[in-house]
Order: C-alpha cells, then sequence, then structure tokens
C-alpha cells in the first residue's frame, strides 16, 4: 500500500501561516534551506571563464585616452566572472583586473587592508613603491602589496606597462573589515635603497636580531628571471608531477608559508607535448600563462585555448586537464591560504 508522504491541504497551510508568523520576527525554518547550505559538493556560481589579453590590450589603451592615471587613482579593467557580475569578483573569493600606466603617469599613493599582488604582463621599466622601497617591474615579476602598505605606482619608461591586479577584496568584505586611506601627496617618500628587502631578507640572510615573522612575505618583488632560472634548472630532473607538471609556490622565506596570508600564488612549468591528467580542488583558480600556448579542458567540456598574458579560471571543484603546445610557464593564484589555515582546502588527483 502506498502511504502518501505530502501534507494534507489543512497542515500545508498550517505550516505556510507558521513561517509568516516567524518571518516577521526575522526568524526562518532550517528544513527549508538545509540542502543548499550544507552541500555534498562546492556548489558555486563562479563559472570556467576566459579572457583574451589582446582584447584587454585594446580595451585599456582606449581608457588610457578616456581617463588619467591619478584621475581614476588606479586605472584598471574589471576581470569579472560571468556567473558573479556586477560584484567584481573573478571567483567567490577573489578579485582580479588590468591596470595600465602610461608613460610619464603616476597612479597615487594610498593604502588599504586589501592584500594585492602584481603579475607584470607587458613593459618593463615602470616602478612600483611599497612602504619607502621603490622597485623596477619588468615582465612576468610577481610583486606583493601587504595589507596597510603604502603603495604608489610610476612609469618613467617610454611605453606602457600593463600588470595584473588580484586582491582578496571580496574576502575582506565578506568579514566587513576594510579601510582605506590616501596620501597626501602622489609619490610616497623612499626611506629604503632598491633592493633592501631582497637583501635583507631574500638571499638566505636574516638580519641577526631578527625577531618572528607575519603573514606575509618581506621580500615583495620575485622578479621573473631569477624564477624562470629555478624552473629551467628544475626541468633538468625530468621529475614531472601527472597533474601538475613542474609547478612551485612562491612563499615567505623567513615562514616558509605562502608570501601572503590570503591569495597563495603559483608557477608551473608545462613542457611541450605534455598533457596533465584530471586533477581539481576546492580553490578556484585564476591562471595567467606568460609563456607558451596551449590549451585547457574545465569541467567536463570548456575549452580554453591560451597563449601569453591570456586570463582564464577554473572553478573550485572543477576538473582542469592542461596540454602545452610549446613550453608553457603559468602563474596562477588563488584563496588556498585561507582554505589550508581552516582544515577546508581539498584536492582529488583521481584518488578520491
Amino acid at each position: 500500500m502506498n502511504v502518501s508522504t505530502s501534507p494534507s491541504p489543512a497542515l500545508e497551510r498550517q505550516r505556510q501561516d507558521f513561517y509568516e508568523r516567524i518571518g516577521r520576527s526575522n526568524m526562518t525554518p532550517l528544513w527549508l534551506s538545509l540542502a543548499d547550505l550544507v552541500t555534498p559538493e562546492p556548489r558555486s556560481a563562479c563559472r570556467p571563464a576566459s579572457w583574451r589579453f589582446a582584447e584587454i590590450r585594446a580595451a585599456m589603451l582606449e581608457a588610457g585616452g578616456l581617463i588619467t592615471a591619478k584621475e581614476a587613482e588606479r586605472r584598471v579593467l574589471v576581470l569579472e566572472n560571468p556567473g558573479l557580475r556586477g560584484q567584481s569578483k573573478i571567483t567567490t573569493s577573489m578579485y582580479a583586473g588590468v591596470q595600465l600606466v602610461l608613460p610619464g603617469e603616476v597612479a597615487p599613493a594610498h593604502r588599504h587592508t586589501q592584500s594585492a599582488l602584481r603579475f607584470v604582463l607587458e613593459g618593463s621599466g615602470a616602478h612600483t613603491s611599497v612602504n619607502g622601497e621603490r622597485t623596477i617591474m619588468h615582465e612576468g615579476d610577481f610583486v606583493i602589496t601587504p595589507p596597510m602598505a603604502w603603495h604608489d605606482h610610476g612609469n618613467e619608461s617610454d611605453e606602457p606597462i600593463f600588470w595584473l591586479d588580484g586582491l582578496d577584496i571580496p574576502v575582506v568584505q565578506f568579514l566587513d573589515a576594510s579601510f582605506a586611506e590616501m596620501l597626501d601627496k602622489d609619490a610616497q617618500d623612499l626611506t629604503r635603497p632598491d633592493g633592501d628587502s631582497d637583501a635583507r631578507y631574500g638571499a638566505n640572510l636574516l638580519p641577526v636580531d631578527h625577531k618572528g615573522g607575519g603573514g606575509t612575505s618581506p621580500v615583495f618583488n620575485y622578479p621573473y628571471s631569477r624564477t624562470r632560472d629555478a624552473l629551467e634548472r628544475l626541468k633538468r630532473a625530468e621529475a614531472w608531477d601527472p597533474c601538475h607538471g613542474l609547478k612551485m609556490r612562491y612563499t615567505n622565506p623567513i615562514t616558509g608559508n605562502h608570501a601572503m596570508a590570503t591569495m597563495g600564488t603559483f608557477i608551473q612549468l608545462l613542457p611541450k607535448g605534455f598533457q596533465t591528467a584530471a586533477y581539481r580542488s576546492t580553490d578556484a583558480t585564476i591562471f595567467v600563462p606568460i609563456e607558451g600556448k596551449g590549451r585547457s579542458i574545465v569541467g567536463d567540456d570548456h575549452i580554453v585555448d591560451w597563449e601569453k598574458r591570456d586570463v582564464f579560471v577554473v572553478p573550485s571543484w572543477k576538473r582542469v586537464r592542461h596540454e602545452a603546445h610549446e613550453d608553457s610557464v603559468l602563474f596562477s593564484f588563488s584563496d588556498r591560504p585561507i582554505q589550508e589555515a581552516l582544515h577546508l582546502f581539498r584536492e582529488d588527483r583521481g584518488n578520491l
């Protein structure tokens, strides 16, 4: 005999009346939303997405003729995930945009609680200054702006410079912890010589009286020339990870942890013809090839054909496979340090 589990019309009316009454007191029944709150697997509005640098570059140069870096404070085009439009998010927890500074321009000094990374896409000879120290930027360099650090940018070269900005804006926004200030002049005073932080902390040395270590690396420029040389030397071992090729993470030289407290940053080399095994993880990841050409298959059927300076996103818990048509180097970043600190990070190398 079949027994119906549906409530009678009378009971259903009683329930609806109950829901309406408690709603007026700002209460709601968990049993109506539990399935959406505690899901068997990650369920995100973030979608696989990609952006061609050639298109970004053309739009940025057009913007350069419409507004100055000083007027805009930061002349940036935000890369919005198509599943998160209107939210200034590239993933649910990360922000990304491409910034342009033209020759002779200054992006004025400010500071904020949000951590920022810069990954230089094109150009050389411009600078960024962080907490009284200036560093010259070159293609492929990874540059850090720690939370509440004064920073400004300038371009004394004769060519435009473009870089990818990555920030933890959605995380700080979610925590209601945003603060920001403008300096009373465009450029901060330089109080330390160029290369000072690298000499103090980036050469397997520490000041003799150094104590402890913060969440952000004291080295704020990781030059691509040094990174690329390390990858090339490691390549000789032919120890290719089936899911990643040769993948390394940028670190804080004092603690050995991630270089930034809220954003994990990575660099990987895929030799020509290499095809990775399928991989997925809970940290939605933003990829930027800085060398080479290839394609990535995200999920079951989303194909991204990429080349140098393009940007693409792999959402949380979506399988990805990379295929390198040339020797290729990919920079990437995600919220992995947050997930690891909260014991939430999970990956699937095909053995779950």
